[in-house]
């Protein structure tokens, strides 16, 4: 699949079929994560990888809109490690580019996925923290639930030239400062 037929086939997949993942389709996931552009080329991220059914079943307790995780063969925690950080806050966009590659794997596997935010939520990273085991210096930032897909979601078109500006916000060049 092209990069161009991945980025617009990219949906949010809920629901999925008992099929596991391959353990090489995980390895390819996550050497897609871990090839994502970080600050300074830091790589900050650390994946929790959840393939136990007693830890998903618990994900929607802790987490009101993955509800999906207790039927999923598989979840995976993105967590920024703040001791690998060499700019300051600068993790949340590594690893959000991380997820986002994740996504983009998934889609390209023929997988389905869905992204689901933890971070900054503070009673979200708390839960999260405490069920994984996180060390204190890791940070989730994101859960991905993925599994084959049971569910089809159409390609479309999100372009909305509204949403453009040109030089400055309000179009006019002759505002813009140097």
């Amino acid at each position: 699949m092209d990069i161009f037929t991945a980025l617009h086939s990219r949906r949010s997949i809920r629901k999925y079929t008992e099929e596991p993942v391959a353990a090489e389709e995980l390895r390819i996931l996550l050497d897609a994560a871990m090839i994502a552009p970080s600050a300074g080329n830091a790589q900050p991220w650390r994946f929790v990888v959840i393939d136990d059914k007693t830890l998903l079943a618990r994900i929607p307790a802790i987490h009101p809109y993955a509800g999906m995780a207790a039927r999923a063969p598989l979840g995976i925690v993105v967590c920024g490690d703040l001791r690998r950080e060499k700019y300051h806050g600068f993790w949340v966009q590594d690893c959000a580019a991380a997820t986002q590659n994740l996504l983009l794997a998934a889609t390209g596997l023929g997988l389905g996925a869905v992204w689901t935010g933890i971070y900054p939520v503070e009673d979200r990273v708390a839960a999260f923290s405490g069920l994984l085991n996180l060390p204190e210096q890791c940070v989730p930032l994101s859960l991905v639930v993925l599994g084959r897909p049971a569910m089809h979601a159409e390609a479309r078109s999100r372009f909305d030239e509204s949403l453009v500006h040109h030089n400055t916000f309000d179009g006019r060049a002759e505002n813009a400062q140097v």
